[in-house]
């Protein structure tokens, strides 16, 4: 293909406003790509490699300005092109500017004085990515210009555009996904069709792309989908009923189903050009056959914002993870070439700052694996050191050694993608886990799962890991599947208390073990007219630190002692976070703090202004 016809091409879909519209001009864009097909795929998106790769051009916005300054013309300088786009506001459109094609010597036409195809765009482009070392920066430069030179106004807005992966043309992921499924799975519509009185076509399929515009990440790509032209005056409205069939715009073709399919295979392989090749040679057949490759990343699995009453409302039981403070790393090992490759959660190369990570996985893993899980920072001790000392380690491209020698890290392992040659996405949590635990079993690098349905089990399993020094707990689906990419209801980071109540401190426990002379759970009180009524105890949130200071704080008001119990004087008002407020005959207000969690003393409150066990009764008759 012509690089001046994607170019063309590309700047119809860019004036195209509707979604629908958008997606048959890139159905048809695929089906006209010919052996094209992988590459137009990717230059839709802005992307020179799939998004798996890492590899990246390199080049800066100064060196793409003077690239193009170049090739405008002797009179032309970076800093005009940088003056022009603070006029303009956006480098394609600076690019398109220019009169390009009149400068001489060997760089201007290296690539040859025809007409540019697709082919060579692509071929050039990685010439400039794999410029390295002494001089890549003038190889660089020299190589763009030598292709700035042969463009046309309307290539050159691309080719600057591709360089910064900003097309800027309104195609997202899910514009390409839809059109992978419109141009090589979904059957032609017969001429002679009536329309379906129940919204679906003669062929079950879909007839618009409302139901997966919400599928689609807002983000990807291009960003913002673009406004269907369907509404108007009621005068327009009024001619377009009278108008033919043929007038309201383009359906959808492709089924759910077909759809879907193309979703799978994206999903497995993260590469949208193979992923239409496979569509268009193989159909829906080849796709369901498309699998996980050890050394070719995914995207991770997210999680959601949740709680533990939603957990267990919305599951029979709750898989509990430790949540580590630490950065999503994905371990791919090839036994047969003995390689491991880490990657970040971004699909980054992060294996040379991760000596020791290599190192483990080598020394421990005997079969090909794909593992997900984090790397955390750790101490002299083996405790775990805040996030901000593990990017110190992902960020370094320089002086490994040395930075080894400052912040250690280790491998926490929490699921198994992929395991001697079987993929296993589609197996439940738990079954993942328990071949997470052959792969690495007694190696300490296996996050611990609990599966259960109790809700004092899972606090208690959330008291430990905040004592050893984690951010808290994951709540996952026990029976779930691995989606990558995907951030669903299936894992669910426990949020942060959305409401809390200053209330008073009126009884606490000695500590047993290294917190013996701490006082460690805390009676809390509601305030009323008479005195005030139990409401719950508070150990959570508290560090060591803090259990000496709020020891040192409440010491003085002891009133009475027995065993490991205290009678303390009110005077004292914590803030405490909370899930839920439940009645219970447990404490004598006849209600309880579930899952509460200790945010701050209330110095600036005295036991008077604590919260009143009326506003506790609002609360929960308000949940």
């Amino acid at each position: 293909m012509e690089f001046a016809e994607f170019a063309a091409r590309a700047s119809e879909m860019e004036r195209e406003p509707a979604d629908l519209a958008t997606v048959a001009l890139v159905r048809d864009l695929f089906l006209d790509a010919g052996e094209d097909l992988p590459v137009v795929v990717r230059f839709v998106q802005g992307r020179v490699f799939p998004a798996w790769d890492s590899t990246t051009l390199d080049v800066g916005p100064r060196l793409l300005h003077e690239a193009i300054a170049r090739a405008a013309g002797t009179n032309v300088t970076a800093d005009d092109v940088e003056d022009k786009l603070a006029d303009i506001g956006e480098i394609g459109a600076v690019a398109e500017s220019y009169e390009f094609g009149g400068q001489q010597g060997l760089a201007a036409f290296a690539g040859g004085t025809d007409g540019l195809t697709v082919a060579e765009v692509d071929e050039t482009l990685r010439e400039v990515a794999a410029a390295d070392g002494e001089g890549s920066e003038d190889r660089k430069l020299s190589t763009l210009f030598g292709l700035f030179n042969r463009c046309s106004p309307e290539e050159a807005k691309f080719i600057a555009r591709l360089v910064l992966s900003e097309m800027r043309i309104g195609v997202g992921e899910g514009t390409v996904r839809d059109a992978i499924a419109e141009a090589f799975l979904a059957d032609a519509e017969p001429a002679d069709a009536e329309p379906a009185d129940d919204g679906e076509t003669t062929d079950g399929a879909r007839t618009d792309l409302s139901a997966f515009a919400a599928d689609s990440d807002p983000e990807a790509g291009d960003g913002e989908a673009k406004e269907d032209e369907s509404e108007g005056d009621d005068d327009e409205g009024e001619e377009a009923d009278e108008s033919d069939d043929e007038d309201e715009g383009p359906t959808m073709r492709a089924t759910d189903d077909e759809l879907a399919a193309v979703e799978r295979a994206l999903q497995v392989s993260n590469d949208y050009g193979m992923v239409a090749t496979v569509a268009r040679e193989e159909g829906e057949s080849g796709l369901a056959e498309v699998r996980l490759e050890v050394g070719r990343p995914v995207q991770a699995m997210l999680a959601q914002a949740g709680t533990v009453t939603d957990a267990l409302a919305e599951w029979e039981s709750a898989a509990v993870e430790t949540k580590f403070d630490g950065a999503r790393v994905q371990v791919h090992y090839d036994e047969a070439e003995e390689e491991v490759s880490l990657y970040s959660r971004n699909m980054d190369d992060v294996t040379d700052p991760l000596p020791e990570v290599v190192e483990f996985v080598e020394a421990n893993v005997g079969e090909s694996v794909i593992l997900d899980g984090e790397v955390v920072a750790i101490d002299e001790d083996g405790d775990p050191l805040p996030f901000q000392e593990i990017l110190r380690r992902f960020r370094r491209k320089h002086d490994v050694s040395r930075m080894r020698e400052e912040v250690r890290v280790e491998l926490r392992a929490f699921d198994c993608l992929h395991a001697d040659g079987e993929d296993l996405l589609d197996a439940p949590l738990t079954v993942r886990h328990e071949r997470l635990t052959d792969v690495l079993g007694g190696t300490g690098a296996v996050s611990e799962l609990l599966v259960s349905a109790d809700a004092e089990e899972i606090a208690a399993f959330e008291e430990r890991a905040l004592e050893a020094g984690h951010e808290g707990i994951m709540l996952k689906n026990p029976d779930s599947t691995y989606s990558p990419g995907n951030r669903g209801r299936n894992w669910l980071k426990r949020k942060p208390d959305v409401e809390t109540l200053d209330l008073v401190v009126t009884g606490a426990e000695w500590g047993e073990g290294r917190r013996a002379k701490f006082l460690g759970t805390f009676l809390l009180s509601a305030r009323t007219d008479d005195g005030y009524e139990t409401i719950g105890k508070v150990a959570t949130g508290i560090t060591d630190e803090k259990l000496a200071e709020l020891t040192e704080l409440l010491e003085p008001e002891i009133q009475a002692e027995e065993g490991q119990e205290v009678d303390l004087r009110p005077a004292v008002v914590f803030e405490v976070g909370y899930e839920e407020i439940q009645r219970s005959p447990t404490y004598t207000s006849g209600y309880a703090l579930r899952f509460p969690r200790f945010v701050s003393v209330r110095e600036d409150k005295d036991p008077e202004d604590a919260d009143s066990l009326e506003r506790v009764e609002r609360l929960a008759d308000g949940q």
